[in-house]
């Protein structure tokens, strides 16, 4: 052990030495004994720094490890989206600076972070390569199982992050899915369907030839056909009584004129709005000659428009679908670019659509205010992702997931994430932005989520992320500056 009667040549008295007593009273030095503590007042100063004073400043070289003896520091980052400052603390024994001089010279060469002074401020500042010394040559053991953590801690977050991506990425392909394979299915059905119709128009067609329509007849006829489809999307909206009750006086009266199987042509008919006066006006221009198989060509005519429909709009989802998907993954764009936070949101709920219990209802409020931003689009989804997977859980089948957006003070976007679960109990709130830290049963959560989401937030877009909780009302918070703070990396 290094005592002061053992101090190398060249070693100088402190410029301003602190008393031992408070040495002992700081965390952690409180387990030394008397000669580590006068060994660490020789080496170290005490220094004193005004309210908003750096103590230590990112980039400048990491000569110092600095212990907070009394007042409020506040650590400052500085990223390539701005800087992102942590939460002011006055906890005596707090420290910063050159934490890692026990590496040598796999240390850092320059701070990582700012530390500014907040209030008036004592600190004991201790040459990095004395504290070094003391690392290795006091607790020999300790700076080995620290570097190990260190390293094994790194390997390990890597990991896990990979596989919460993963996992976020598995949650969405399979809501993806199960949403794209609906209106293909519909599709399929569809066109299986206008096979046959098409094949009995066709034969319909031909008996009326046979039968020797004429062709001013069979033209008013498909002009009606032609009409009735055309009203198909402006039929008003009818309960399931006022439809049946239309479709059984039309059968009644398709019956009643010796039209075959008129319970059967009814139900379309009469959802292209077709009512007794039409079929009277059938009759006129056709005939009664040509009105039983005029009325089921007719009928099946619109059959034949009904799945075209149902194809265009099953289509039309699974572009959708893709369209969302190709905007929730950022695809064929620019990482960093100026983007629409509604549209990100609304993708990414796409995504989780099938996955969404039906006992969960999804509400959106969006400030119609709200300009486009600077952002890492595709990472910002990945928040999303987080906090809408952990909405989801807390409600456990049931409840209300709102997803909001509002102008703050004209240069931030708050983005809430709320959801009506039980909420998050006080005790954890400090704690739920911490790495591995979960509420989750074990194999239920990895305790990236959230840790992951605060470095997005705050890391890459100098934002901040936050929880408000009550029971019945979770808000997480996020809000991202409006303007480009930095250039991107």
């Amino acid at each position: 052990m290094t005592t002061p009667d053992q101090v190398p040549s060249g070693a100088r008295e402190g410029k301003n030495m602190i008393d031992i007593e408070v040495l002992r009273g700081l965390f952690l030095f409180e387990k030394l004994d008397d000669d580590k503590l006068r060994w660490l007042a020789r080496y170290g100063d005490e220094e004193e720094y005004d309210a908003g004073e750096a103590i230590v400043k990112q980039g400048d070289p990491a000569d110092c490890f600095a212990v907070l003896v009394e007042g409020e520091v506040v650590m400052i980052t500085e990223t390539t989206a701005g800087p992102v400052t942590m939460t002011p603390t006055s906890q005596s024994g707090a420290y910063a600076g050159a934490v890692l001089a026990y590496l040598g010279d796999r240390a850092p060469a320059t701070y990582g972070h700012t530390l500014r002074a907040t209030k008036p401020t004592r600190m004991f500042m201790l040459p990095a390569r004395k504290y070094g010394m003391i690392m290795a040559e006091w607790f020999p053991m300790a700076v080995h199982l620290l570097d190990g953590a260190r390293l094994g801690g790194m390997a390990q977050r890597e990991f896990i992050d990979r596989r919460q991506r993963l996992t976020a990425l598995g949650t969405i392909t399979a809501g993806l899915t199960h949403e794209l394979n609906n209106p293909a299915a519909a599709a399929v059905r569809a066109v299986d369907d206008l096979r046959e119709k098409v094949k009995s128009t066709r034969r319909r067609l031909a008996t009326l030839a046979e039968d020797g329509i004429e062709p001013q007849r069979l033209r008013a006829l498909i002009d009606l056909q032609e009409a009735c489809a055309a009203s198909i999307s402006e039929a008003p909206s009818r309960s399931p009584l006022q439809i049946s009750d239309a479709e059984d006086e039309l059968a009644d009266a398709l019956e009643e004129a010796g039209v075959q199987d008129a319970w059967e042509i009814a139900p379309p008919l009469v959802a292209a709005g077709f009512k007794v006066a039409k079929m009277d006006k059938v009759r006129d221009a056709l005939g009664e000659r040509y009105l039983d198989e005029a009325m089921h060509w007719l009928s099946e005519a619109i059959e034949i428009t009904q799945m075209l429909n149902e194809v265009t709009d099953s289509t039309e989802r699974i572009s959708s679908l893709i369209a969302s998907a190709k905007q929730y993954s950022q695809m064929d764009r620019a990482p960093y670019q100026t983007v629409d936070v509604r549209e990100l949101l609304d993708s990414t709920l796409t995504m989780f659509r099938g996955k969404i219990p039906p006992g969960i209802t999804i509400a959106t409020d969006y400030d119609p205010e709200l300009p486009p931003i600077p952002a890492y689009a595709g990472e910002l989804n990945q928040v999303w992702t987080n906090l809408i997977h952990n909405a989801l859980d807390a409600m456990a089948g049931t409840g209300i997931l709102t997803v909001r957006t509002r102008l703050e003070h004209d240069t931030i976007a708050l983005i809430e994430i709320c959801d009506t679960g039980p909420g998050v109990p006080e005790a954890l709130r400090e704690r739920i932005f911490e790495p591995f830290f979960t509420t989750k049963a074990v194999g239920e959560g990895t305790g990236l989520g959230l840790d992951i989401s605060f470095r997005i937030v705050a890391g890459r877009h100098g934002g901040d992320l936050r929880v408000e909780s009550k029971p019945g009302d979770t808000r997480f918070e996020v809000r991202l500056p409006l303007t480009e703070t930095a250039a991107p990396a």
